[in-house]
């Protein structure tokens, strides 16, 4: 019973044995085969997390490529703008010039805001046409026709400015019509570029000197008078002068009037009755602006005006001279003369500052010395640029304020009626020339007479002979 026993227990070990042995094979595969499905699983989720990188890496690279398209076609449009705007930036008109202009505007029309910012070239930026310089439509380009026989013709360098234009070239125009209202005022700019600016800006058109001179001669204006107003007897003056020369047959009368500040002469030290009446004239403004009396009470308040003039590389420029010799002259210690170019490079912004800072004043104003406020007194006087006068003195450190008065002298009712004075002396030269022809004829007819009365007397005299030969030869009969 016991062996029974004994085995009968075996038997059962041995089955149990057996069923932990497959119950762990079982365990065993069971592992094997989650962490087979976990591998396999980690490696699936390995591939869409690669394929998922990859595809990413794909967009951002069809972004970037899409981005450098995008950016390379906006360059592409604004360089086709600048190519555009730099052929018009010319000083030459040509039978091109309307219709180049007309595609310049057009072509920066269609830009972006943000193409727009990107327009470069030779002489094109953003500001040739984006620039707020005011509204053009309060300008007049005087360039209509029906003239009558009477013209006079107002030369002006002239200003894209819009403002500008209406209050300084505009206000001098307005003044001398005002004054001879039996002459019809038309205008002409020496400056082909500020022509094409405004008229591919603004579809205003302005007449250049050839324009204007046509335009006369078809209207059958007999009597021309031209009254720059041009500072100064300077390179642009000639410029005009020499136009009108190739017209003077083409009109029954022509005069030219004097610029600004009159007669150049010879040195610094020569001044006139314009020049005096200008120096008077710009620092009254100038004061009235400020808030001063008159000179010296800005003076006595430490303030000094600047007057920055363009300056030209013209024998002519020794005006500006000329200029700082009337201000000393008329005891105004706190006016000085400066350029923005040309020579003597003693009016150079960094000189005046050494004479303003040396004289003691510690605050500045600065004003232009130009008919107009365009771009120089914009820019290079008042601009943030640290080229600009105002940066300069500003950051010399030697005063405690600096500040700009932007306006041109056209709109200085002392200067214009400077310019109607000059106008009316060129009318007046027309009736002594009159008067001079009249003398010379009348002086012709009596010349005349007095032969016919000579031949008259002649003739009486051979008659008289005649008779008297008859006489005798009848009583010799």
């Amino acid at each position: 019973m016991k062996r029974k026993s004994m085995l009968a227990l075996l038997l059962a070990v041995s089955m149990t044995c057996s069923m932990t042995a497959a119950t762990g094979t079982v365990a065993f595969a069971e592992d094997a085969a989650t962490e087979e499905s976990a591998d396999d699983a980690a490696a699936t989720d390995d591939a869409a997390a690669t394929e998922d990188t990859a595809a990413e890496d794909a967009e951002a690279t069809d972004d970037a490529s899409a981005d450098a398209d995008a950016s390379s076609d906006d360059q592409k449009a604004a360089d086709e703008v600048g190519a555009l705007i730099d052929k018009i930036y010319v000083q030459e008109r040509t039978d091109t010039t309307d219709d180049d202009c007309k595609a310049a505007k057009e072509a920066w029309d269609k830009l972006t805001d943000a193409q727009k910012e990107l327009v470069t070239g030779e002489n094109a930026d953003p500001d040739y046409f984006g620039r707020d310089t005011g509204d053009a439509s309060k300008d007049d380009p005087r360039n209509q026709d029906e003239i009558g026989e009477n013209e006079l013709l107002v030369v002006s360098f002239g200003t894209s400015f819009n403002d500008s234009r209406a209050e300084d070239v505009k206000g001098i125009e307005d003044a001398l019509a005002a004054a001879y209202p039996d002459w019809s005022v038309r205008r002409a700019f020496t400056a082909q570029i500020i022509i094409n600016h405004v008229q591919a800006r603004d579809n205003e058109v302005i007449d250049n000197m050839q324009q204007a001179l046509d335009r006369a001669v078809a209207n059958g204006v007999k009597n021309l008078v031209v009254q720059p107003t041009h500072l100064m007897h300077g390179a642009e003056y000639d410029e005009m002068t020499e136009a009108i020369d190739e017209y003077k047959d083409k009109f029954e009368s022509v005069a030219i009037a004097e610029p600004m500040l009159g007669e150049v002469g010879d040195d610094a030290t020569v001044i006139n009755d314009d020049k005096k009446a200008v120096a008077q004239a710009i620092t009254d403004e100038a004061c009235k602006v400020a808030g001063f009396d008159d000179m010296k009470a800005a003076a006595d308040a430490g303030t000094a005006f600047v007057f920055m003039g363009h300056g030209t590389s013209h024998t002519a420029n020794v005006t500006y001279d000329q200029m700082q010799t009337q201000m000393n002259d008329l005891g105004f210690t706190n006016a000085f003369i400066g350029t923005v170019e040309g020579e003597p490079e003693d009016t150079a912004c960094d000189k005046v500052i050494e004479k303003v800072k040396e004289a003691g004043f510690k605050n500045v104003i600065i004003r232009p010395l130009m008919v107009v406020a365009g771009d120089h007194a914009n820019n290079d006087m008042a601009g943030d640029d640290e080229d600009s006068w105002k940066s300069q003195f500003v950051a010399s450190g030697d005063f405690d304020s600096v500040d700009c008065q932007i306006e041109g002298l056209g709109r200085i009712a002392a200067v214009e009626d400077l310019y109607v004075a000059h106008t009316k002396a060129a009318i007046d030269s027309l009736g002594a020339t009159d008067d001079a022809a009249a003398d010379e004829n009348a002086e012709a007819a009596d010349d005349e007479t007095a032969s016919e009365n000579e031949a008259t007397d002649e003739t009486a005299t051979d008659n008289a002979a005649a008779d008297e030969t008859a006489t005798e030869e009848a009583d010799a009969e």
